[in-house]
């Protein structure tokens, strides 16, 4: 694996540096598919819908998980950084790719970036403890580990984004296994492209299982740790499946997630938003939408993933 740069390792911890452009490309417009050009200049939906709920994130997607039908959107073809979000695509070319026994050993260079789940130099673990770390705590020293199961950062890098076009997400590509960025750094995807990774990754029994524990244990110094699931809609909203946030300067907060009502399995994407006092946030925002989809008639919908 190589060495992260002075540069690199600075960039990394992104809580303390100030706000930055990462590249042109955040707010830019790719080229929409089947979906209405209409949602790129504000929210869309069927007519004769309910009013869309309000809430931080600037780009937003909810879709019907198995028929792919897009309910609602709004500019859902905005390139932004997924900040942790795509760590999914990570753990889905993982789950794909390495076998689930194997074990991995750390190194000093896995460990030099902040939002951690505790990996120690020089010890071994199995790729299953570390998606666990990865999806739970949003371990960024898991995901540089896991990059070691494909010869390092750049093989895992380019492994990653391999997959985004297997699958069909054409608008993504990753610069780092974890979703952190730096000035110059090509780092991009959609709120349809998150779409469509999260229900594939969902699609893998294995990621199914993860991504909805409420909690873990991990390897420490004194035994096992536990730790415990970040995404706190699977505490708020009655059948949530799992999902995973992110944030960075550039990024902004950003979400994926999905839930599930009377057997009708909906993704929620959104990205490029902050809470404000006083306001909707990410956790109402995102629950609003999924409520608003889910009585939606089967049927209706403005696109297809």
């Amino acid at each position: 694996m190589r060495s992260l740069s002075f540069q690199r390792l600075c960039a990394a911890a992104a809580c303390l540096l100030p706000s930055f452009a990462l590249l042109p490309w955040s707010g830019a417009q790719a080229s929409p598919s089947a979906l209405a050009a209409s949602c790129d200049s504000g929210p869309c939906s069927p007519a004769q819908s309910a009013e869309l709920p309000d809430g931080p994130a600037e780009a937003w997607l909810v879709a019907d998980m198995d028929s792919g039908e897009i309910l609602a959107a709004k500019n859902p073809y905005a390139f932004h950084a997924p900040a942790s979000t795509i760590k999914t695509l990570l753990a889905l070319t993982v789950i794909d790719e390495v076998p689930l026994d194997a074990v991995v050993t750390a190194t000093k260079d896995d460990l030099a970036e902040c939002s951690c789940v505790g990996v120690k130099p020089g010890r071994e673990y199995t790729v299953r403890q570390l998606l666990d770390g990865l999806l739970l705590v949003s371990g960024n020293d898991a995901a540089n580990t896991l990059a070691e199961a494909f010869g390092g950062f750049d093989a895992a890098v380019a492994k990653m984004n391999a997959k985004a076009q297997e699958i069909g997400a054409t608008d993504t590509h990753t610069g780092s296994p974890s979703g952190l960025d730096w000035p110059g750094m090509e780092m991009h995807t959609t709120p349809h492209d998150l779409a469509i990774i999260f229900r594939e990754a969902l699609a893998r029994p294995l990621f199914a299982e993860i991504t909805a524990e409420p909690s873990a244990m991990f390897p420490g110094d004194s035994g096992e740790n536990e730790i415990h699931n970040q995404d706190e809609l699977l505490s708020l909203y009655p059948g949530a499946l799992g999902g995973k946030t992110g944030f960075t300067n550039a990024a902004k907060k950003t979400f994926v997630g999905a839930a599930e009502r009377d057997g009708r399995r909906l993704v929620v994407s959104m990205m490029y938003g902050l809470n404000t006092p006083g306001n909707p946030t990410y956790w109402d925002q995102a629950q609003s939408l999924l409520d608003w989809g889910f009585s939606l008639p089967e049927g209706e919908s403005v696109g297809q993933l």
